[in-house]
């Protein structure tokens, strides 16, 4: 089966819940990695109340025995401390839609005049069942020597220009750790809170670019025989399925567009002394493409960058339209954030990890880690000892 997830719940409701199919048995679980996560999604300078009531973490509710997944599906509870969907008083119905919100387009959609019934399920809050899955990908991610590492590049006019790299990203995301907006860059870091501090004192919102990096990647995940299969596709379609996002560069993205091809591509050499590593000793003195050529991985670290819209929920509201009467009215207000731009982060750094575990998976499966293990060394003695005989 091949590795999947979904997720389950309200932003009000009683749960959220993650629901992991496909994942070999004997792994062992990092719950500690996985609630570090979840509560790292909460973090970040500019989040708004609700993060002050709920305190997320995962647990297990099948699939897991004795600290070791077992081979079944893998149900993942987030408890929901603010639990009030039902109370009108504490959430009543919303009729005046959120310019930038699924509130209008989706109450169209199913007929109805109350907004609630679309933005209690399109809500942000999701995404802390995607985060608890993609932490749960990465834990055997990291069982098979490949990392994923996140942070925020860019918040408004404000950008880092920190390159990780395999030598730097762990110093990087030390630094990472300890900044309010979970940007490696002390300096750059300041002046976005600063920046999102401005945009706060104007009852207004802001966005930014995010991105995430994967080291250790064998070549080969993903394939060009298929579009669907593509993983540069695959990753861009996870990750615009998280809320808010607007666009997904691979490597260099857009840029590309604005060059010469003799400087996109990235010259291949080859490097007797690094035959060991996942490389096999090809070597690029740039990462132009991100990592992926053709759709799959070619030794490269994998880097996505995604660009978050602001907050569509603005202090001072925007003009919008009553639903039960058509007269123009501002905005109603839903208690929400000024920016998640830190969050968001997280969120990309776990989708991402999500979908390159999905594609090694594939590439190397088993019903147990063992022979996970073992198809991953065996295809990486056979590509380091190409030209094979008959090949």
């Amino acid at each position: 089966m091949a590795l999947s997830y979904r997720t389950a719940g309200e932003s009000h409701g009683p749960a959220l819940i993650a629901l992991v199919e496909g994942m070999p048995a004997g792994l062992e679980i990092d719950a500690v990695f996985i609630d570090t996560e979840l509560r790292r999604r909460q973090g970040g300078y500019g989040r708004g109340g609700r993060q002050r009531i709920e305190s997320d973490t995962a647990t297990f509710l099948s699939g897991v025995r004795r600290g070791q997944t077992i081979g079944s599906p893998i149900a993942m509870q987030i408890t929901n401390r603010d639990s009030r969907l039902d109370d009108l008083e504490k959430t009543p119905p919303v009729h005046r839609p959120r310019p930038g919100h699924a509130d209008l387009a989706g109450s169209v959609k199913w007929l109805t005049v109350d907004c609630r019934e679309t933005l209690e399920r399109a809500s942000a809050r999701e995404t802390a069942a995607r985060v608890a899955a993609g932490a749960l990908a990465r834990v055997l991610l990291a069982s098979v020597g490949i990392e994923v590492f996140g942070f925020v590049r860019a918040t408004l006019d404000v950008r880092t220009d920190v390159a990780p790299d395999t030598e730097s990203w762990r110093e990087l995301r030390t630094k990472r750790d300890t900044s309010e907006v979970y940007c490696p860059d002390v300096s750059a870091s300041a002046a976005m809170v600063e920046r999102i501090h401005r945009v706060k004192t104007e009852k207004d919102t802001a966005g930014g670019l995010v991105e995430a990096h994967v080291f250790g990647c064998p070549m080969g995940l993903g394939s060009c025989m298929r579009w669907e299969d593509r993983l540069d596709a695959r990753l861009a379609g996870a990750t615009m399925g998280i809320q808010a996002f607007k666009s997904v560069e691979i490597g260099l993205g857009r840029e590309c567009a604005f060059r010469q091809g003799s400087q996109v591509h990235d010259p291949i050499g080859f490097d007797p002394g690094q035959r060991e590593a996942r490389s096999l000793g090809f070597v690029r003195p740039t990462n132009n493409a991100g990592g992926l050529e053709g759709g799959m991985t070619n030794g490269m670290p994998v880097v996505v960058t995604a660009a978050m819209k602001p907050i569509s929920t603005l202090g001072r509201g925007l003009p919008s339209v009553d639903l039960t009467t058509k007269e123009a009215v501002g905005s109603q207000y839903e208690r929400s954030d000024v920016s998640a731009i830190a969050a968001a982060s997280v969120v990309l750094e776990n989708v991402v990890g999500f979908e390159i575990a999905r594609a090694f998976l594939e590439k190397f499966p088993g019903d147990t880690m063992l022979e996970c293990h073992a198809a991953l060394e065996a295809y990486l003695d056979m590509a380091r000892r190409l030209p094979l005989p008959g090949r």
